[in-house]
């Protein structure tokens, strides 16, 4: 399990090792472009497979995608619909290129509001690919940062009861393991698509120290210069961690005269 950066001050690649996004725009895209929100969605896609193959190539460990929050069931059913029927699509076409592509699938959120075919095609997908090691993607669907807590808090006192009687607080340490991203570290960099400018219930845990990048582009031109935009801009940001900038100083010239 990978340390929290509120326990221990973590190294800062130049290169993102996790890269999480929030794929903000494809109903406005379409809008623009008088066609129905879900042609969006549609072209959304293929900036995902974009986004996948550009990380792949810089060498990001692992990308995690927002694909579907747990308030977006309060969208029009006609679009929840689609959605739901673009992801059974999705798994059925890129899978296979996935496990070509040394590359891990993994799906978080509570997956029991999914019809059954979908949930069978989620556990075969992450099954096939589960041993590859050239990037993890996760996609986080029908995800809430609080709702990734309660159940993480939920599934920690059901193995131990005991905890309720313990001497002295929780500690990161306990809780940790039960989110459902504990086998990743916390995202280096976050972006969010569409120009929004929030989080909206997103790794709430995980993004405490994650530097933020918005843009006003929609996510359907979400393209490769795009992610090289975003990394060159997250390269300039001085990565403290609750120390000053004397005491990170010293360390990034130690490690520029190492390199």
């Amino acid at each position: 399990m990978f340390k929290s950066s509120t326990q221990v001050v973590p190294q800062a690649p130049a290169v993102p090792r996790h890269l999480a996004i929030i794929m903000d725009g494809n109903g406005r895209w379409a809008t623009e472009r008088h066609l129905p929100r879900v042609a969006g969605h549609s072209k959304g896609v293929d900036a995902v497979r974009r986004s996948v193959e550009t990380c792949a190539r810089l060498g990001v460990e692992y990308l995690t995608l927002f694909a579907f929050s747990s308030e977006n069931w309060r969208r029009p059913a006609e679009e929840v619909s689609v959605l739901m029927r673009l992801f059974v699509t999705a798994l059925e076409r890129e899978v296979r290129q996935l496990h070509a592509n040394d590359i891990r699938l993994k799906v978080v959120g509570d997956l029991s509001p999914f019809e059954p075919r979908l949930q069978e095609l989620i556990q075969a997908s992450e099954l096939k690919t589960a041993n590859n090691k050239r990037l993890t993607l996760t996609v986080a669907a029908n995800y809430g940062g609080r709702w990734d807590l309660l159940q993480a808090t939920q599934r920690m006192l059901r193995e131990h009861p005991e905890i309720v009687h313990q001497v002295g607080p929780l500690t990161e340490e306990q809780l940790a393991p039960y989110l459902v991203m504990s086998y990743a570290p916390e995202p280096d960099l976050f972006i969010r698509t569409g120009g929004e400018q929030r989080i909206s219930n997103f790794l709430l845990w995980q993004l405490a120290y994650t530097e933020l990048y918005f843009t006003d582009q929609y996510w359907p031109d979400f393209d490769q210069q795009s992610i090289e935009t975003a990394i060159d801009s997250y390269r300039q940001r001085e990565r403290r961690f609750g120390r000053t900038s004397a005491q990170v100083l010293p360390n990034t010239k130690a490690a520029s005269a190492l390199g």
